[in-house]
């Protein structure tokens, strides 16, 4: 393969990775702007964050065993084409329903590429080139998810909230171009059957159990349609355990959790997107609506999570190899834990800079737990399971913010009545604002803590460094999937 090639594929990939990475958080910034413009409810805002996290994880792992059985290169395509007709149709949108469902329709094609970059990357290059290329990707994925805010605000303000979706499609275009013309296929020689009764129930489970917590803000939690949708959830979620445990290829082998070192990432992967991320919605709200910041200004205080954040997963990167995982991700969760509880205290008078100190701690928590997160799954795992270990991980961090940000919109809307929202002077709204962030800090500051101590307590099995491959002189033709489907033996 010429050394063109390789590094095309590189480039199709981290475009694609970035694209799908950004439009996790961009959106938060711009969502006074769409519930104004569209006339969305609040309910309405929590599904256009949560239709792109949920069909994300709904469709990862399948479509990373589709991508090992049908060729990597095709479903990487199709990923490409398919989130970018997303993006157009969110720029497009009219009314908050079109734009939910052309953010799952982003969420579809955002899955295909995730779960396949990794493996064209890993088929691509060997030897130390692999590990520069993985690398690469790293840092893409680590800077997508950071500047998210920053350039929302920056798009939102300078043109309108329909940029931060349309500025994909041109993009999407070259990567799909290059993919076409420089990416060379390739499948799993021992690609597994798909497990289309798994994907049925748990993207049933998932969606019943999300729209019952969203729905709890607009009724009760007595309301017979959120009993029916957590109790159809609930169900459809242990069904989907029960049918794991015995089909011969399962989509999620349950018996993984049964290490505690996965078990662990698993948890704080999921304590990690459903404590920060989820809040950044609501700090959004805040920020806005409450203090009356542009959407720019909005999202450059949000930056300093963001340059936080940098700072530190640049350190974690260097000494990931060196330093056991579960101390870099436990630190890091008590970091995000301490820094949410900071934040806690705003009144009807407080200025944004009460939320500074905690911005800075949470940020710089979440700089250390990102890059080991992944590696800490796959280290604990036989060879064969790597890319569905991380297609696991990758999936509870999307099942984290999707359950986040439903959850706590329900605690949210519990403490600041619909009413009082409608009709309340302008400081009473402040305060009454103020005290429902406040309950959702220490939600979610709980919630990184508890998942600290699991990882303390539980990842201890991981070896510095993520995967041992063994024998790689001795093989090198043998590639490691690292996002969806199968290991190539």
């Amino acid at each position: 393969m010429g050394m063109d090639k390789k590094w095309w594929t590189l480039l199709a990939v981290c475009a694609g990775t970035f694209m799908l990475l950004l439009d996790v958080t961009i959106v938060t910034v711009a969502q006074p702007e769409i519930q104004g413009a569209l006339r969305a409810s609040f309910t309405e805002v929590q599904w256009i964050v949560d239709a792109y996290a949920l069909t994300l994880a709904a469709l990862l792992l399948t479509s990373g065993v589709l991508a090992d059985r049908y060729g990597r290169k095709l479903l990487f395509e199709i990923g490409l084409a398919v989130f970018t007709a997303g993006s157009l149709l969110c720029g497009l949108a009219r009314d908050p329903l079109m734009l939910i469902l052309s953010r799952s329709g982003q969420g579809v094609g955002g899955a295909i590429m995730f779960s396949v970059s990794l493996a064209l990357l890993g088929h691509s290059f060997q030897g130390r080139e692999r590990g520069t290329a993985f690398g690469a990707w790293g840092a893409i994925a680590g800077v997508a998810t950071a500047l998210g805010p920053v350039l929302g605000g920056v798009i939102t303000s300078g043109w309108s909230w329909r940029g931060i979706f349309l500025v994909n499609v041109p993009v999407g275009v070259a990567a799909l171009a290059v993919t076409v013309r420089r990416v060379e296929e390739s499948r799993s020689p021992h690609a597994s059957r798909l497990d289309w009764a798994g994907f049925a129930l748990f993207t049933c489970g998932l969606v019943s159990l999300v729209y019952g917590l969203i729905r709890v803000g607009e009724y009760a939690w007595s309301d017979a349609g959120v009993i029916a949708c957590l109790a159809l959830g609930g169900a459809a979620l242990a069904a989907f355990i029960a049918v794991e445990r015995r089909v011969t290829h399962p989509m999620f082998d349950v018996t993984l959790l049964r290490k505690p070192a996965f078990a662990g990432a698993s948890i704080a992967a999921f304590a990690m997107n459903g404590s920060l991320y989820a809040l950044l919605l609501y700090l959004v709200l805040y920020l806005q609506d409450i203090l009356g910041y542009s959407a720019l200004a909005a999202g450059l205080r949000l930056a300093i999570i963001s340059a936080a954040q940098l700072v530190t997963a640049t350190v974690a990167g260097r000494i990931s190899d060196r330093v056991p995982a579960r101390w870099l991700i436990g630190s890091g969760l008590l970091g995000v834990g301490i820094g949410l509880l900071l934040m806690n205290g705003l009144n009807g008078v407080s200025s944004w800079t009460h939320l500074v100190p905690g911005f800075v701690v949470a940020g710089l928590g979440a700089g250390l737990v990102n890059p080991p997160l992944a590696s800490a799954a796959i280290s604990v795992v036989p060879l064969p399971r790597a890319g569905m270990a991380s297609g696991i991980n990758s999936t509870f961090r999307q099942v984290g913010i999707a359950t986040g940000i439903a959850a706590l919109g329900s605690i949210f809307t519990a403490a600041v009545p619909r009413d009082l929202v409608a009709h309340a002077p302008t400081a009473a709204l402040r305060s009454a604002f103020a005290a429902g962030l406040n309950d959702l800090m220490i939600v979610t500051g709980v919630t990184a803590l508890a998942g600290a101590l699991c990882a303390v307590l539980l990842i201890r099995g991981s070896r510095p460094g993520g995967l041992e491959r063994p024998d790689r002189t001795a093989d090198p033709g043998r590639q490691d999937q690292y996002a969806g489907g199968t290991a190539d033996r």
